[in-house]
């Protein structure tokens, strides 16, 4: 490649850029933002409390009839706490999770269904003697559904199944099942 291609080559690939990032900045301004507060219940005596900050781009796709698909992402910090930790009483767990939720377009009460994977680190993988998760590294999947309602859809609430494990990364990967319902708050 000549000197001349790759300057105009190079002036090409920053005009490109240029113009995502002003696209990037139209977009932004339809962006919503929440907040998410969550409790829930896992097998070994394990409860979690979790609070979410939530990212709404406004990304949606493939409308059936007042549904469509929305793409959502979600950082999670999460205190876990079990009275069996006779190892860890107290287990702090942060990450993120891209969510895709099938939701109702319009209407008072707007029901969803939702569903994601994402990844966390764990402050200690040792729950107790006897149960461990082997690796700070996990990977976190979730499937749910929920309501969002109010004058400005700024209301959501919901329950979850959340599989937390490390996909054999580690051996033993006995994973952890949660049950959770959460409140959201949108801006």
């Amino acid at each position: 490649m000549t000197r001349k291609n790759k300057a105009g080559l190079n002036l090409a690939l920053k005009c490109a850029v240029v113009a995502a990032l002003f696209s990037l900045a139209d977009t932004a301004s339809a962006d919503q933002f929440g907040v998410q507060v969550a409790g829930g219940l896992a097998d070994h005596h394990v409860r979690k409390l979790d609070l979410g900050f939530v990212w709404d781009p406004d990304l949606t796709w493939w409308e059936i009839g007042d549904w469509h698909f929305a793409l959502i992402g979600e950082a999670h910090a999460a205190w876990w706490h079990t009275n069996e930790g006779n190892e860890h009483d107290n287990i702090g767990e942060f990450g993120v999770t891209p969510v895709v939720r099938f939701i109702k377009g319009s209407g008072a009460i707007r029901p969803l269904i939702e569903a994601g994977v994402g990844v966390r680190l764990l402050t200690h993988p040792r729950i107790s003697s006897t149960y461990t998760l082997s690796s700070a590294f996990q990977f976190a999947d979730m499937v749910g559904v929920g309501v969002q309602f109010g004058g400005h859809q700024q209301y959501q609430v919901g329950y979850r199944f959340q599989h937390i494990s490390n996909a054999s990364l580690k051996e033993p990967n006995p994973g952890i099942n949660f049950q959770e319902i959460y409140v959201q708050y949108n801006f």
